[in-house]
């Protein structure tokens, strides 16, 4: 997240409409008073989902050929990181 912080692509951001969920480095002047952290939280644990969901070959690799059997792959897996083990 901190990699893409710039004000480049902050200004990008705000010109499309949108607020930037991107913490500001820990040397940078501007402090981090505009981030929505609330926000920046349910993006992580999206981030998050996404990675735990890689860790699964088939789906990180897309062995599947057909849709269907590769949405089956993947609701399989959702309820495998779901049920606690």
């Amino acid at each position: 997240d901190k990699g893409y912080d710039s004000e480049a692509i902050r200004n990008k951001v705000r010109e499309r409409n949108s607020s930037p969920v991107i913490p500001r480095k820990q040397n940078s002047k501007t402090g981090n008073g505009d981030i929505d952290w609330c926000l920046y939280k349910y993006r992580h644990l999206v981030e998050n989902a996404f990675a735990r969901l890689k860790h699964f070959r088939a789906i990180a690799t897309r062995y599947d050929k057909l849709k269907l059997q590769f949405e089956s792959m993947l609701a399989l897996a959702c309820a495998m990181i779901w049920l606690p083990m």
